[in-house]
């Protein structure tokens, strides 16, 4: 889906999801059994096939105020008007108010894209795959399995900056960072650190395993 330029603002039903964050281009498989959100994917379904997705924080009881659109690209209807939902993450969005929140939550968002950069960020996408590779390679030796570098790598830095933000764990308050960030260096240069991190708390996990291993 691409959002004309012409439709800056538009009223969109919003899915908040406990620590879940979309980014553009990634998948969000979904299973919907709530009464209120089968209401909302028939209206979706009879519509565009597009809603938001936001971070939940449950502890708070609140969404972020920026989330990700999400098209429906494939659906299963199952017993009880249950779902089965295959969604693509889309353009990102800001909420601007919300237009009502019963039986569920429609906002009035506003779409944006990163800010222009003007120098060249492949060395900076070359950075953060050079350890994602590192990463890859010492878990794979943690876990004694064979785990290898996914073939879907995007060749463009922005969306291999998604891609990135997108395929971390356990972080959903970082990942939410990411995705409000409005420049792909900073985000490329944020996921360099993620990465650099992991990558050395690996490392060290590695060398006591083999010192383990060799006693």
């Amino acid at each position: 889906m691409t959002v004309p330029s012409s439709i800056a603002v538009r009223e969109l039903p919003l899915f908040p999801l406990p620590e879940i964050v979309l980014f553009p281009g990634r998948p969000l498989p979904l299973h919907i059994f709530e009464f209120r959100y089968r209401m909302m994917m028939n209206t979706i379904l009879e519509s565009d096939g597009c809603f938001g997705v936001l971070m939940w924080d449950p502890a708070s009881k609140t969404a972020a105020s920026v989330g990700c659109c999400a098209e429906v690209i494939e659906h299963q209807r199952l017993p009880d008007d249950r779902m089965k939902i295959w969604t693509m993450g889309q353009q990102r969005f800001r909420v601007l108010d919300y237009v009502r929140k019963k039986p569920f939550y429609v906002g009035l968002v506003e779409w944006f894209e990163d800010e222009p950069v003007s120098e060249d960020l492949g060395r900076l996408a070359t950075d953060v795959t050079t350890v994602l590779h590192d990463v890859v390679r010492l878990s794979a030796k943690l876990m004694g399995q064979a785990i290898e570098m996914p073939d879907d790598l995007p060749d463009s830095p922005t969306d291999l900056s998604y891609w990135v933000a997108g395929n971390l764990y356990g972080v959903a308050d970082e990942q939410q960072n990411l995705l409000e960030m409005r420049n792909s260096r900073d985000r490329l240069e944020r996921e360099v650190e993620i990465l650099t991190t992991t990558r050395n708390h690996l490392a060290a996990r590695t060398v006591i395993k083999d010192t383990f291993d060799n006693a």
